[in-house]
């Protein structure tokens, strides 16, 4: 097997004698690329970010951002990286570098203040910058422009998952409204039109630990049953949190996020089947609003650098009684396709989690894909109680997904995160609502209801009594949107 390698600034580099939970920042900073900063090593901050060639959505490639401080640098075998210092161009002998738009523009809006963030905001500005469909030029028509995206078409929730403690975020808006489109010279501009590395099999092993790739599921499978104890990743979202904060180490790694039998999307006349190692990010750009209540979800879910790495099966795999996804999922009736090397089987969610972080999934199998029933119910929504408007841990989220027929409720489906020791159906509040109008006096009915499901907690984020309060609240609410776009 070939030794593992990455490209950086276009320089191809090996990996070894790194250990194989070092992640891509340590790595980049230990070869003098000191423009990647650890700000928080958990992928709050985006001091850390990078662009990565990604398979594209409307391009062969996408240049993709990700927290640099999450991913092991095994994880990217194969794979081209640019740095903020790599955005820069050569210029003639023995002149300095000329400056990439982006920063062109932080630097001359005063972007910049202590500089620590800069390099971060750089990374994500660009692959902004380089997103297709993004005007293709500045100075679009203002009628386009709003709070969160500019003239330019520059979106600023792309910048969601970085920080800057001095500036101040003024100035850093006025530069990613100010950069204009790429030009036909462009060197990473021109990098969309080709494909991205092809996924390689990686057998990166160090000091007894190892990090694995295989070229198919089916491979990995095999692996898997000899490797029950292996730890399985696709973003490293999660597990690089864990590696960082809690040193935890593993002696095997399993890497699936490019197995193309998790990566594929498909929309049938009955379902919709979104493989498990899709991005966020591509899924919500797949999707294009198909399913309108995962499109609710998306925004809300983390940051933009950490949806290009989080998937669905890494979500669900933790089985986090807070994750985002689970009651979006419950609420759209969702199964999932579980994978291990005697076969597949089919679990409806709502009956998958077993127990705090547990489920019934058994050793050496994986989540293959998740499952969506169509048609989908007309009237939906998600509400995410959180300290934050985005970026931020849940203390409660409810998903509503209801079929309401001649003003009378034929269907509710209510999926609840963050009030029990799992991801729960509100089973009694849609019993109060199915078979009744859709009135102010059911709603208020059904919330009384709800109010008392699962069984919140007190902790640091809300306490147990909130927490009922906003069950209630969130019904009520979507009592009074539905009925407001409606007129009686």
């Amino acid at each position: 097997m070939v030794a593992a390698r990455i490209t950086v600034n276009g320089k191809e580099e090996p990996i070894a004698p790194v250990a194989p939970h070092t992640t891509v920042l340590d790595f980049l900073r230990e070869r003098g690329l000191t423009g990647t900063k650890e700000g928080c090593a958990e992928g709050e901050c985006g001091a850390c970010s990078v662009l990565v060639a990604r398979p594209g959505v409307n391009k062969p490639t996408d240049w993709v951002a990700v927290n640099a401080c999450l991913v092991p640098v095994a994880a990217l075998d194969g794979q081209e990286v640019v740095t903020s210092e790599g955005l820069a161009t050569a210029g003639e002998p023995g002149a300095p570098a000329a400056l990439h738009p982006v920063q062109e523009e932080m630097a001359v809006r005063g972007g910049s203040q202590c500089g620590y963030c800069t390099p971060g905001f750089v990374c994500s500005m660009a692959a902004e910058y380089y997103r297709p469909g993004r005007c293709e030029h500045t100075g679009a028509a203002e009628e386009t422009a709003d709070a969160e995206h500019g003239p330019n078409g520059f979106d600023l929730h792309a910048l969601s998952g970085n920080l800057c403690r001095c500036t101040g975020y003024r100035p850093i808006r006025d530069a990613a409204f100010a950069v204009g489109a790429p030009t036909g010279e462009d060197p990473l501009a021109q990098r969309r039109e080709q494909a991205p590395p092809a996924a390689v099999a990686t057998e990166y092993t160090q000091d007894d630990t190892a990090f694995l790739r295989r070229d198919t599921l089916a491979e990995t499978l095999r692996l898997l049953r000899e490797r029950p104890d292996a730890v399985v990743v696709a973003g490293s979202t999660d597990w690089g949190v864990e590696v960082n904060i809690r040193s935890r180490r593993a002696d095997c790694v399993v890497a699936v996020d490019r197995l193309p039998e998790l990566r594929e999307l498909r929309v049938e006349d009955d379902r919709v089947e979104i493989g498990a190692a899709l991005t966020l990010t591509e899924i919500e750009r797949r999707l294009d609003g198909t399913v309108p209540l995962l499109a609710e979800l998306f925004p809300q879910f983390a940051s933009r650098l950490i949806r290009n790495g989080a998937t669905l099966g890494g979500n669900l795999g933790t089985g986090s009684p807070i994750g985002d996804s689970p009651p979006v999922l419950l609420a759209l009736e969702a199964s999932l396709v579980l994978a291990d090397a005697d076969g597949e089987r089919e679990v409806p969610l709502a009956e998958y989690f077993t127990g705090y972080r547990q489920s019934v999934r058994r050793p050496g199998e994986l989540i293959r894909a998740v499952r969506l029933p169509l048609p989908l119910s007309p009237v939906t929504a998600f509400h995410k109680i959180a300290k934050r408007r985005f970026d931020d841990i849940s203390s409660v989220a409810v998903a509503f997904a209801l079929d309401v027929e001649d003003g009378v409720v034929r269907k509710a489906r209510i999926g609840l995160g963050g009030v029990a020791a799992t991801p729960v159906r509100a089973l009694a509040t849609e019993a109060a609502l199915e078979g009744r109008p859709w009135t102010a006096e059911t709603a208020e009915a059904a919330a009384r209801v709800l109010r008392g499901e699962g069984t919140p907690m007190d902790d640091h984020r809300a306490s147990s009594l909130y927490r009922s309060a906003m069950l209630g609240q969130s019904l009520l609410k979507l009592y009074a949107q539905t009925t407001e776009a409606v007129p009686s």
